[in-house]
């Protein structure tokens, strides 16, 4: 799978999952954090949705709150993390 295309879709991914009508892909930089106030400022119950999003759509599980701490630390985290565990 092509990391960009993944970046892209993931951001779509977020905004479609965590109900965000008013942004886009381009609202969200991949870099940025995602449960810091200078990031999207996400919250605990955002983060369950995600979990889900990722165990439905990718097939992946997130074991533990240290490793859901870095796979959601930006959407790029995400991405490698999606990448990583379909090897």
């Amino acid at each position: 799978m092509d990391r960009n295309k993944l970046l892209e879709e993931l951001k779509a991914k977020i905004i479609k999952t965590l109900s965000l009508p008013e942004t886009t892909p381009a609202d969200i930089p991949s870099d940025a954090p995602l449960f810091e106030d200078d990031g999207l400022g996400l919250d605990s119950v955002d983060a369950l949705d995600l979990v889900l999003m990722l165990e439905t759509d990718y097939g992946i599980s997130i074991d533990g709150k240290a490793e859901a701490k870095s796979v959601f630390a930006s959407v790029h985290a995400m991405a490698d993390f999606i990448l990583s565990s379909k090897k």
